[in-house]
């Protein structure tokens, strides 16, 4: 028995070092990208990480969520918005009423939905400059939506894996866009206060 015993954990224990050097040889081409990435990159992935696993949902992971004063309605947040965009000379370069299209196209009524689109097109064509990808990324966007109790909420796009979470930016181009990831968190924030 104690022979039994006594290779069963020998076995167990050469498993062991099996898997362990397999996922070492396995990870090591990704251990050593991630040591050219920029230095916040493995902190923005495993924030993500962690909201995937509590919420399930990988767009949760990849937002900044805002929740509006209660006393605000939906045309407080948009005025509120608009005067910090242009406090801070962020162009508003479109609108989407989502709600009033899908009200008119189903004939039924709508939880609020908009969209709202800033840029500073020379921040743009740097971005662009530096990767075509990151047109995917512009304008940036701020969604003002009532959810399904009836309270509103702004959302954007989580800027920080475009910004931290690969080879890092030329200073300047990181520089440009850390400005405008402050920027839209103003807008956000200010907006959800009504705080002009």
């Amino acid at each position: 028995m104690f022979y039994a015993l006594r290779n069963l954990f020998a076995l167990v224990g050469f498993l062991v070092i099996v898997i362990a050097v397999y996922g070492a040889v396995k990870m090591a081409p990704m251990m050593q990208a991630f040591d050219a990435f920029d230095e916040k990159a493995v902190d923005v992935y495993s924030e993500m990480m962690v909201k995937v696993i509590e919420t399930g949902n990988a767009a949760e992971a990849m937002v900044w969520k805002v929740p509006v004063s209660e006393d605000l309605t939906a045309d407080d947040v948009e005025e509120t918005m608009r005067f910090v965009a242009n406090e801070h000379n962020i162009k508003n370069v479109g609108e989407l009423p989502l709600s009033s299209q899908i009200e008119a196209m189903s004939g039924g009524p709508s939880r609020y939905l908009k969209i709202y689109m800033f840029c500073n097109a020379l921040t743009a064509a740097q971005m662009l400059e530096h990767s075509d990808a990151y047109s995917a990324f512009l304008p940036c966007r701020v969604s003002l939506v009532e959810d399904k109790e009836g309270k509103l909420w702004l959302y954007s796009l989580n800027m920080d894996a475009m910004i931290y979470g690969g080879k890092p930016l030329p200073p300047a181009l990181k520089e440009e866009a850390e400005g405008v990831k402050e920027i839209i968190l103003d807008i956000m924030n200010r907006g959800a206060e009504g705080d002009f």
